[in-house]
């Protein structure tokens, strides 16, 4: 079952009453996704951008991403599904995407990650947000905040590129071997093999 709370204005936090068998959620503004163990996806809050439409036809769904005002789904097959708000080509998945294993949408743009470990990013772009860096490679997680990309590779290291003016991709890398990496509005979080958490950036709130 999904329970949900908090800020209601366009009815993020009402869980259809007929949805069963979730297995992952999504949550970003005022929009609510769910994947089922059927592998569909359902869709709620706000829709002004047909960002709760789901695709007809999209099924064997194994991942979803919920970004500003778009949203985005991975099959099974490898190959990512957008809709939603297009104003900056976040939707405009590239053609030549395949083989795909994660994803990540942020404000505007997306981000995906390859089985070669590889990050694709499109979308919006005037802070750098989808400059993947060169030379980024052996990937194994990203992370989509508001203006900012993470990826955690292999060996354990949080690359960050984007918006930086709260520091919110400056990693320190004085804590090794993160197994896990998220991006907020302008802030970031890494989950170390210890069980502890680090976080860096924008911090007027104690975030």
């Amino acid at each position: 079952d999904v329970v949900a709370w908090g800020w209601n204005n366009e009815g993020q936090t009402d869980v259809p009453e007929d949805l069963e068998d979730v297995i992952a959620i999504a949550a970003r503004q005022y929009t609510s996704l769910a994947l089922t163990a059927s592998g569909n996806v359902v869709a709620w809050g706000n829709n002004d951008v047909g960002q709760i439409d789901v695709p007809d036809g999209l099924t064997d769904v194994i991942a979803i991403s919920a970004g500003y005002h778009h949203s985005l789904a991975l099959t099974a097959s490898g190959d990512v599904v957008a809709w939603g708000w297009n104003d900056d080509g976040q939707t405009d998945v590239p053609e030549d995407l395949e083989d795909v294993i994660a994803i990540a949408a942020g404000n505007r743009f997306s981000l995906a990650l390859t089985a070669s470990g590889d990050v694709v990013a499109w979308g919006r772009n005037i802070e750098g947000q989808t400059d993947v860096p060169d030379g980024l490679s052996d990937v194994i997680a990203i992370a989509a905040g508001f203006d900012h990309s993470l990826a955690l590779t292999f060996s354990g290291d949080v690359v960050g590129w984007g918006l930086n003016d709260d520091g919110q991709t400056d990693y320190d890398g004085l804590s090794a071997d993160v197994v896990a990496i998220s991006a907020g509005g302008g802030h970031s979080l890494a989950l170390i093999a210890s069980g502890d958490v680090v976080a860096w950036g924008w911090n007027d709130d104690g975030q």
